[in-house]
């Protein structure tokens, strides 16, 4: 299997400075609105969302797709909006709207394999955690739910640079790989202190080292680059991460 050649071609003139500068005041709004009062943070969801509207300007139709396609972009700009809801620090929270401006603007665009499949990844694992940090106290039912959702439409959108013809199976094996650990693991809940995140939970850092290990095989067969000795660096330092998360977990003193 060879890789879909992808050619992107920024725009140029006044319409890129002015789409530009639109990009730009959506985090800029976002953060101020969160910042000035604890009633407007709906406003502020309700803005990344609305900036989403090009995706109904079509057909009803082609709306299942058009969704699928900007789940990614979606889940990237709510996380980071979650982030800095539950964050204090008017720092971190002037750090987590730069960081949706630079989404927008550098990363968001990219159609390369490589900027494709590091979309996929940073949605799946900013989407995780912010899907704990909002929802800690979710059913068994919920996690299971929003673990399999996550995981698959990380899948599939980074499949999309690659000429596969199972991209749809391999992206539900992922997401119910996914449910099945938030299942196992919603029983035995556990959350990691982490300073700018709030709180990391144990399902979280085990799909995001286990989906960054296999993406990455992945992406190195289909680019000509695996060989059996990084093969096995990579399956090692997988094994060895997790054997690390699952030991310091502190199964003596089990919070849900």
């Amino acid at each position: 299997m060879k890789v879909v050649p992808t050619k992107f071609k920024p725009a140029s003139g006044f319409s890129h400075f002015f789409h530009l500068g639109y990009l730009l005041l959506i985090p800029a709004l976002v953060y101020i609105l969160i910042r000035t009062q604890t009633e407007f943070v709906w406003v502020a969801f309700a803005l990344v969302l609305l900036s989403k509207w090009r995706m109904f300007a079509v057909r009803p139709r082609y709306w299942p797709a058009n969704i699928r396609a900007n789940a990614i972009d979606i889940l990237v700009s709510i996380s980071l909006v979650i982030f800095m809801i539950y964050t204090d620090s008017p720092g971190w929270q002037f750090i987590w709207a730069v960081m949706l401006a630079l989404w927008f603007v550098f990363l968001k665009p990219g159609s390369s394999t490589l900027k494709v499949s590091l979309q996929a990844f940073v949605g799946q694992s900013l989407a995780l955690i912010s899907f704990f940090m909002a929802w800690k106290a979710a059913p068994i039912a919920g996690l299971v739910l929003g673990g399999w959702l996550i995981c698959y439409l990380a899948a599939r959108h980074f499949l999309t640079s690659f000429e596969e013809p199972h991209a749809a199976l391999y992206a539900n094996y992922w997401g119910y790989f996914a449910a099945s650990i938030m299942w196992i693991m919603g029983h035995w809940l556990r959350f990691y202190p982490n300073a700018r995140v709030g709180l990391v939970s144990m399902p979280s850092l085990l799909l995001t080292v286990i989906g960054f290990g296999i993406g990455s095989l992945y992406y190195m067969e289909e680019t000509d680059q695996l060989s059996l000795t990084v093969r096995r660096e990579v399956i090692f330092m997988m094994i060895a991460i997790i054997s690390v998360i699952l030991v310091f977990a502190g199964w003596g003193d089990l919070t849900t």
